[in-house]
């Protein structure tokens, strides 16, 4: 009959739900939350009834019972830093969640949603390739300045899934291979994969190309005086760089669509910035083509951008002397969430603990 799994993605004032039979999602619905209902909530943790109400009312207008579920995929929120894989949600990881997270994330609503209803109606619940994944090599945390570690902060769950779509085109498991992923949205994600572990990338709000709205590597050294200059209050100068920097600093819009058209009409200073971003994201690949030795299987390219003929067009030209380039266009969250418990609930890889 195949397996039922609800899958549960909160957003700031949004959740996605899909509902999946195996592969095949069925239901596809994006509840979208009144904002001035949120606004009454003191915290996100204050939301989660609201939200599971929300949800629960969706399911019934759909003609569904959750008892119909055979388990719940959850979007990982910021836990401690973890390898990847599938995690069955347990108590400490909403504990965690609820009570030791760094940073309050919509995203961490959704293993406790989860939670509560696996208990309520008696099934597992997962999350899959959490934020906080980190498979780094050691000799990747070193950045130059002891007190400072560079951090695995990217997009692992869709990251990790096109990884595993690129192993099943070359009729080999993504265990066995040497991958380079692209993950190119508001955050861009250049990441080394080997023989199925993520073992270096670019931190999405500190390092690599600049994207839409942030600003990504900087030269240190006027950073430094910018920040001592008056200028600007903390809150500013990180503003304008992981909000207000990239493509919006140069251009005032952050819509890459918009980007593109003004390319299109051969407007002069867009054509330089999209130049300019293609180039940085080459020369990501290229570090991290050094990562893996030089020895790749294939460079996957995937997000909303790679929809984008001249962005995808343009990169190859940089970087497609160094492997097979294969292309998923979009974001596959929802997908990647399901097919992370289908390999759980099949016996094809094992649940892990979360500690």
């Amino acid at each position: 009959m195949g397996y039922r799994i609800l899958v549960i993605n909160p957003g700031s004032i949004s959740t996605k739900i899909s509902f999946f039979k195996d592969k095949k999602q069925i239901v596809k619905r994006k509840i979208s939350h009144n904002r001035k209902a949120l606004s009454k909530f003191p915290s996100l943790l204050a939301q989660r009834e609201f939200r599971e109400k929300e949800i629960l009312n969706l399911i019934k207008n759909e003609d569904y019972m959750m008892n119909r579920f055979d388990a719940i995929a959850a979007r990982g929120g910021i836990l401690k830093p973890l390898p990847g894989g599938t995690y069955r949600v347990n108590e400490k990881m909403v504990n965690y969640l609820k009570y030791e997270t760094p940073v309050q994330h919509a995203s961490n609503l959704a293993a406790i949603i989860a939670y509560d209803f696996s208990k309520q109606y008696d099934m597992p619940a997962y999350i899959v390739d959490p934020v906080s994944v980190d498979e780094f090599d050691e000799i990747a945390r070193i950045c130059g300045i002891p007190e400072i570690q560079r951090r695995s902060l990217d997009h692992p769950l869709n990251l990790k899934a096109v990884a595993r779509k690129c192993a099943k085109e070359l009729g080999k498991s993504y265990e066995e291979l040497n991958l380079i992923t692209v993950h190119l949205g508001g955050g861009i994600s250049i990441t080394a994969h080997r023989k199925g572990k993520m073992i270096d990338g670019n931190n999405t709000n500190d390092e690599g190309p600049f994207t839409p709205g942030r600003a990504g590597e900087v030269p240190v050294g006027a950073l430094v005086k910018t920040a001592y200059s008056g200028k600007y209050t903390y809150e500013e100068l990180y503003s304008s760089l992981v909000e207000n920097g990239g493509i919006v600093a140069y251009l005032a819009t952050n819509d890459f669509k918009e980007a593109i058209r003004r390319f299109e009409k051969r407007e002069k200073k867009a054509r330089l910035v999209l130049k300019a971003m293609v180039y940085q994201i080459s020369r990501e690949i290229y570090a991290m083509s050094a990562v893996l030795k030089g020895r790749i299987d294939a460079i996957v390219i995937t997000g909303e951008m790679a929809h984008e003929p001249y962005i995808v067009n343009s990169i190859k030209e940089y970087i497609s002397n160094l492997a097979l380039v294969l292309i998923f266009p979009g974001e596959m969250e929802m997908e990647a969430l399901t097919l992370g418990v289908l390999r759980v609930l099949k016996g094809k890889e094992k649940a892990k603990i979360y500690e």
